[in-house]
């Protein structure tokens, strides 16, 4: 749910604003009645890569050429 509320209204409730943002809620801060600018949640960080996390746990097999029939499944 998008919630609209002009420049002086968030400016008095700027804190109130954030904590709903930051559950979610999607908030438009209008400038004489027209769409200015929006709050979001940030986005989660996507996990860092690990090198070697999966050590031992691919075995050769892994590393064998495909067969021919799915191959072509693959290529179409």
């Amino acid at each position: 749910m998008t919630t609209i509320v002009n420049v002086h209204e968030a400016k008095t409730h700027f804190s109130k604003l954030l904590e709903q943002a930051h559950r979610g809620q999607e908030i438009i801060v209008a400038k004489a009645g027209k769409p200015y600018a929006r709050l979001l949640p940030l986005a989660n960080a996507a996990p860092q890569r690990q090198p070697g996390r999966l050590a031992g746990r691919v075995d050769d097999a892994f590393f064998e050429p495909l067969p021919e029939e799915e191959i072509r499944a693959w290529e179409g």
